[in-house]
């Protein structure tokens, strides 16, 4: 194992708007905080380069796994670092942009590989999409937001680390559809409120309620969208089209995954969820899109308005794309994994499962090592 060096270090660069959608920070510009994770000594042309919404992820452990292995590695963290209550994707892709560039000029890199851990998956492919054929000129808002005028820098390879679909669908198979009436929030309807013992639906959960569920799942995010939309035709109509609201989402922790161990069943604990207690977590203060905005939904949340589809964006790009399925993850179930490979649009891709790795590979380091494993044979055998 080599000795590495962490290396931090700003990318800044300007962007006129007619609204501040970050905490602090001098106007017309963006700060984009990044560490470079390097072997001490140890050249490369090669970068892997890993992202998240909301960042904060320099210090996992498959980053510095990955650099002491030798490799050379950078983390980016978007100008929403630690908040995503106002995050818009479309933005997030622009900052992993400028980051990729600065790589280019700053140290030389050749090669870039996007490294989508968690979900930083979601937005690689993402933003593969966009950099490769460029089509988003407005976020879902209707904001002039133009990635088409930007040049954004494509990646040589995607991998998939133990990453989800994409924020949207994740909350949306995580959201509480007993809650039918957002103004009544815990007003809740037994029969579909799976931490109700009154519900008469028990698991093993027959197929039909998962239907019901699931479809009840989608709608009530669907309602969110329609009040988001028109609140926000509402304010424009008064004149007011920088104008914004925030708003609370409770209930986005109840998938039927979490109670009943044979959905997309794995090596994962039965009924815990990366955040601890499911039936906590649901109400809990850091649950997915707990704190956000009329835009900020649209971007992020909306399961019918968001850009970053991931299935769909998968099925676009043409780089090579490796998958890694950590076989007892507690946030992203095997199934993520699975969908992601299979939509990925040509054959250039490979699949491996980590089998009783969980999501951080904090509860068993031993296995970290196989993870880097697959990762550098691959990066060997698909670049040289």
């Amino acid at each position: 194992m080599a000795d590495i060096l962490r290396e931090p270090y700003a990318v800044v660069y300007r962007e006129e708007s007619g609204f501040k959608d970050v905490y602090g920070g001098a106007g017309g510009h963006v700060f984009v905080e990044c560490m470079r994770i390097a072997p001490a000594g140890s050249p490369s042309k090669r970068v892997i380069v890993f992202s998240h919404p909301v960042g904060g992820g320099a210090f996992l452990p498959l980053v510095a796994a990955l650099a002491k292995a030798g490799h050379h590695v950078i983390y980016c963290n978007p100008r929403y670092r630690g908040n995503d209550s106002a995050l818009i994707l479309e933005k997030c892709v622009a900052d992993l942009g400028a980051a990729l560039r600065d790589a280019k000029t700053r140290f030389g890199y050749e090669e870039i590989i996007l490294g989508g851990w968690s979900g930083g998956g979601s937005l690689s492919l993402f933003y593969q999409d966009q950099a490769e054929t460029p089509t988003i000129t407005h976020t879902p808002a209707g904001d002039a937001y133009d990635l088409t005028a930007m040049d954004l820098p494509k990646a040589d390879g995607i991998m998939l680390l133990a990453a989800h679909i994409s924020r949207a669908m994740t909350l949306t198979e995580w959201i509480d559809p007993s809650i039918t009436d957002e103004a009544t929030s815990f007003a809740r309807d037994p029969a579909l409120n799976i931490y109700d013992p009154a519900n008469p639906a028990r698991p093993p959960y027959d197929d039909a309620f998962v239907a019901r569920f699931r479809a009840a799942q989608v709608a009530r995010n669907r309602r969110i969208t329609a009040w988001a939309q028109a609140e926000l035709a509402a304010l424009k109509a008064a004149g007011e089209p920088n104008a914004e609201r925030a708003f609370v989402v409770h209930g986005t922790m109840a998938d039927v995954r979490w109670t009943d161990p044979t959905q997309d069943a794995s090596d994962r604990r039965p009924y815990e969820c990366y955040l601890g207690v499911p039936k906590v977590a649901n109400d809990g203060p850091v649950g997915l899109a707990r704190f956000t905005t009329l835009r900020s939904w649209l971007s992020q949340w909306g399961y019918d308005t968001t850009n970053a589809t991931g299935l769909g964006n998968a099925a676009r790009i043409t780089c090579p794309v490796l998958v890694l399925n950590n076989t007892a993850d507690l946030a992203c179930t095997p199934s993520h994994a699975r969908r992601l490979f299979e939509a990925v649009g040509h054959d250039r891709k490979e699949y491996r499962d980590i089998v009783g790795a969980d999501h951080y590979y904090i509860e068993r380091p031993d296995l970290l090592p196989e993870a880097v494993d697959h990762c550098s044979d691959w990066l060997a055998r698909t670049f040289g």
